[in-house]
């Protein structure tokens, strides 16, 4: 009888000690749960890299003046006067005439006209950089050229640009790869002039952008990641209000360290999309700098 006593005292002394083992291992799980999400957020807060922001380039517009006369002006000569002064000027590479913002210039010029007015912006508030992309011309960089008044030739016209420092920039401009252009004749303020335009671009094709699914997809696992968060928050509560000797306390604790895993797994995965993002973004914003 006192050895069955003994081995009962026993039995009882280590279901307690089991129940004390449990619940320090939880909490023990939790504080290290709590450090796996700072350095987590951390990461994500501090080092998601942006974009590097399209550039738009526009000297103010010229405004020459000149007797009018019987000359006729070409756009194709516009463009090879063009890439000659590139030439001629660090031999740099002859840009690529581009339809789209042959389009875009002459719908430039024609809106100059129409509504009688000589700047970049429109009086509806469009400008080169909303003008190009409703024409399906999505770029990096985009710069405009305008000049109004008589000319003798197109090799006077650019020539004009080129005593412009702005407009001479936006011709010798290296990370520029494609051109349109439009040169029109008509009326303005009431005299007879022709209005110029030249419309330089690098198109985003030139720099591989960061898929936007895979950004979507870190951002899906950021809300996961959360939710996760505001479970483990309520699962710890329950631990702390629960005796050790509660009904499905030990249920509890599997419960939670699942969910620490589950957090710790989803948490790793996104870490690693942040870092292989910001190094895609990088690459891309180096591009765009012309590194």
């Amino acid at each position: 009888m006192r050895i069955k006593t003994i081995i009962i005292l026993i039995l009882i002394i280590a279901a307690f000690g089991a129940g004390i083992y449990f619940k320090d291992d939880a909490i023990r799980l939790f504080a290290g749960f709590s450090a796996s999400v700072q350095n987590f957020k951390k990461l994500d807060i501090q080092n998601l890299i942006s974009e590097a922001e399209k550039k738009i380039f526009l000297p103010p517009p010229l405004n020459i003046g000149g007797l009018g006369n019987q000359v006729v002006l070409l756009q194709s000569k516009i463009i090879s006067e063009t890439n000659l002064q590139r030439q001629e000027n660090g031999n740099l590479p002859a840009l690529t005439e581009n339809q789209t913002l042959n389009e875009v210039a002459s719908a430039k010029a024609a809106d100059l006209f129409l509504n009688q007015y000589f700047e970049h912006v429109s009086p509806s508030g469009v400008g080169p950089g909303e003008l190009a992309q409703s024409y399906g011309y999505d770029y990096i960089m985009e710069g405009e050229n305008l000049i109004l008044g008589n000319f003798s030739s197109e090799k006077e016209v650019v020539q004009d640009w080129m005593n412009s420092a702005g407009h001479r920039a936006n011709i010798l401009n290296n990370r520029y790869t494609e051109i349109g252009a439009a040169v029109v004749k008509g009326t303005y303020k009431g005299q007879i002039v022709w209005i110029g335009v030249q419309e330089f671009g690098l198109p985003s094709s030139f720099c591989e952008r960061p898929s936007e699914a895979f950004k979507n997809e870190i951002d899906s696992n950021k809300t996961q990641l959360d939710f996760l968060t505001s479970q483990l928050d309520a699962k710890k509560q329950q631990l702390e209000a629960s005796g050790r000797g509660s009904p499905g306390y030990n249920q509890m604790v599997n419960d939670y360290n699942q969910l620490v895993q589950d957090y710790n797994s989803l948490a790793q995965t996104t870490k690693n999309f942040v870092v292989q993002y910001n190094e895609r973004v990088n690459s891309f914003n180096n591009c765009v700098a012309g590194k």
